[in-house]
Order: structure tokens, then C-alpha cells, then sequence
């Protein structure tokens, strides 16, 4: 195993022939980067679909949500998509159709409530909470900054169907059909210890994550 502090030289490393897969990515991401480089990586397995959610200090249900409401969501195209497409789902805007989760705040066609949207980096959304009526976050930064009694309170989660972000085993198209690595991802999604490791690591919270290969 090899660990990386940054979301680029993965990529790179493994284009290089350094490593054999990597496991870091949702396919937006994966889209995205392979568009950037012209790397040709695949996926070749699914692993765990960490669920978004809707959070507020203020409201706490989405009908609370008033007009003029300062809502953050992520300042990263690839991120704010997909916080875009949740409150969609929230009924808080309405986007451009067949626009997906690939939206922007270019593609809002409805906002009833006139919600004032603010770009916020990803990280920083966990912090953002107390200067916002609402905000995108991801539940497994509020676990790993110790508040994981706020991970559980979204106002609404993602789920299952949010697949398309679920965290990807990436190769090269030549190591595509490799036995090994399809044995490895066959244990990660099977077995009983790597189930518990990512429960632990989500605080025992089913809401918080999905096992979309499950479903």
C-alpha cells in the first residue's frame, strides 16, 4: 500500500507504471482527470460511496429553509455538482435538464426561495457551517474532525443511487482484466474485517456511506 497526500500524483504514478491500481476516486473524478491527461485509466471495481448531506446550526428540516437562506456548497466543479443535484432533490432549486450531476450554478433554472449560493472549497465546508444557513458536507470530515455527532444530523443524505461517486479501483486498460487485482477487489467487497474497518471509520453510522455493491 502506498499513501499519497495529495489527489494529482496517484493518477500520475500510476499512468507511470509506479503502481498497479489505485483507489482514491469517484468516476467524476476519474472523468474529469482523464479528459486533463488523456491517461486512458479505468475502472475496474466499486468500493464505498461516502453520502453527502444537507447541513444546518439553524434549520432542522428542509421546510425551515427561508427565503434569502446563504447556503455553501463545494467551490470545485466535480464536488458542486453534486451538491447542486442534492438540493435539487431537496427541492431547494431546479436544474437544467439532463444536466445531472455535472451541474454549476449556471445550470439553476428555478430558486424559489432565492437562495443565496456561496462557493466554498471542499475542506473547508465543515468549518463554513457556522457563517451559512445551510451547506453541502460530507459526513466523514465531521467524522475525522471528532464531530460525528453532527455527521448523523443532515437535514437530507445522499444515498445508493448517488453511485456515480462511489470510490473507484482505477488500472491502466492493459491491467484491466488482471486475476490478481480482480481477486483483491473481490476481498474488499466480501470481506467481514474490511466491512468493520469502514463502519468504524463512518462511527458506526449506515447513514453517513453506502456499499453500492450491495444493491
Amino acid at each position: 500500500m502506498v499513501e499519497f497526500s495529495d489527489w494529482t500524483t496517484p493518477n500520475v504514478a500510476l499512468a507511470n507504471g509506479d503502481l498497479d491500481a489505485n483507489y482514491f476516486q469517484h468516476q467524476a473524478f476519474l472523468d474529469n482527470a482523464n479528459r486533463e491527461t488523456g491517461y486512458g485509466l479505468v475502472s475496474v471495481g466499486v468500493g464505498i460511496l461516502p453520502n453527502i448531506g444537507l447541513y444546518s446550526s439553524k434549520y432542522t428540516s428542509i421546510d425551515q429553509v427561508s427565503q434569502g437562506a446563504r447556503v455553501a456548497v463545494a467551490s470545485d466543479p466535480v464536488n458542486q455538482g453534486r451538491g447542486l443535484a442534492l438540493l435539487q432533490t431537496a427541492g431547494l432549486i431546479a436544474l437544467r435538464d439532463g444536466v445531472g450531476a455535472q451541474g454549476t450554478l449556471d445550470d439553476i433554472t428555478g430558486n424559489p426561495r432565492k437562495l443565496n449560493i456561496v462557493e466554498i472549497e471542499g475542506p473547508q465546508l465543515v468549518r463554513a457551517l457556522s457563517d451559512v444557513d445551510l451547506a453541502q458536507g460530507y459526513p466523514s470530515h465531521y467524522v475525522n474532525a471528532g464531530l460525528a455527532d453532527i455527521a448523523g444530523r443532515a437535514l437530507l443524505f445522499s444515498g445508493a443511487g448517488d453511485a456515480y461517486f462511489a470510490i473507484r479501483f482505477v488500472t491502466r486498460p492493459d491491467r484491466r482484466d488482471d486475476p490478481d487485482l480482480q481477486r483483491f477487489i473481490q476481498i474488499y467487497q466480501t470481506s467481514p474485517a474490511v466491512r468493520d474497518t469502514i463502519a468504524a471509520g463512518y462511527a458506526h453510522n449506515p447513514a453517513l456511506y453506502s456499499l453500492p455493491w450491495l444493491k
